[in-house]
């Protein structure tokens, strides 16, 4: 007996499956399997559904259906992509793309910082107090491009506070984003204007809210962040985080972003 059923026996079991033409773009972007010992059989469609299945669902994984490959096989792929920088790759590569294919140039020169503080569950390391949203758990940092697409991602303790934890997100993009120049932040970045000046080259362009203003109010290219968290959100995996490693969340964002982004491409017919 097959321990799951093929593409072809039953299509498109679950809304977060791989269409053909998904599989087309993402198959060739993914890892070939090593030389030498034993063939691969494990079809990595089925996998990467597994993958998606769980961060669009927020289930455990235990709890995957059967009809993916074991539980056990789909976390293996999963935790081998996120050591040896697949995850990353595949995340930056759909991005560069989907930028080229909406008309941009694929290295932005504007962006967008911000953190979200959110709950954590089970034996996650590195949590925190963040007193001032009065959450114990981690915070999500991101740099986004005017798209809303993902530049750069760190997961940390809620107990850092933003300017601080903003220099871990500007480090990882320093030197690698050669047309960046300016980026806009709300005003708790203001103590790291002068350093991200000298040591990254870049403009921090601080918006705040008008002094006058009562109740909420969307503000000029900070909404553009915001969306983006909710994106995120629409994957139950990230309502909290579950992750024992910010390593792991951080690899989760990016996959539920890749996942956008392919779809994105596919809806638009778009092609490179």
């Amino acid at each position: 007996m097959k321990p799951y059923l093929t593409k072809a026996e039953i299509p498109q079991r679950y809304p977060t499956d791989l269409t053909d033409e998904q599989w087309e773009r993402l198959e060739p972007c993914l890892p070939a399997a090593k030389p030498g010992g034993r063939p691969r059989t494990i079809d990595l469609r089925q996998v990467f559904n597994g993958i998606l299945y769980l961060e669009r669902a927020g289930c455990a994984w235990r709890m995957l259906p059967h009809d993916f490959p074991a539980w056990q096989t789909v976390y293996t792929y999963f935790r081998n992509w996120k050591r040896t920088g697949v995850w990353t790759q595949l995340h930056d590569t759909f991005q560069r793309a989907l930028r080229l294919l909406s008309g941009r140039n694929e290295e932005p020169s504007a962006a967008i910082l911000d953190s979200q503080s959110v709950k954590t569950a089970g034996k996650a390391e590195d949590k925190g107090y963040d007193a001032g949203k009065k959450v114990v758990g981690r915070k999500r940092h991101i740099l986004v491009d005017t798209l809303g697409l993902i530049i750069a991602v760190v997961v940390h303790s809620a107990a850092i506070q933003d300017y601080d934890g903003a220099q871990s997100v500007l480090e990882q993009v320093r030197g690698k984003r050669p047309r960046l120049k300016l980026i806009w932040a709300d005003s708790i970045y203001r103590h790291v204007v002068e350093w991200t000046q000298q040591r990254c080259g870049w403009v921090l362009e601080i918006v705040s809210r008008a002094a006058e203003t009562v109740g909420f109010k969307v503000l000029p290219r900070r909404w553009v962040v915001e969306r983006t968290f909710g994106w995120i959100g629409r994957y139950r995996r990230h309502s909290k985080d579950y992750e024992t490693l910010t390593e792991s969340s951080e690899a989760h964002i990016r996959i539920a972003m890749t996942h956008l982004m392919l779809r994105r491409i596919t809806r638009n017919r778009l092609t490179w």
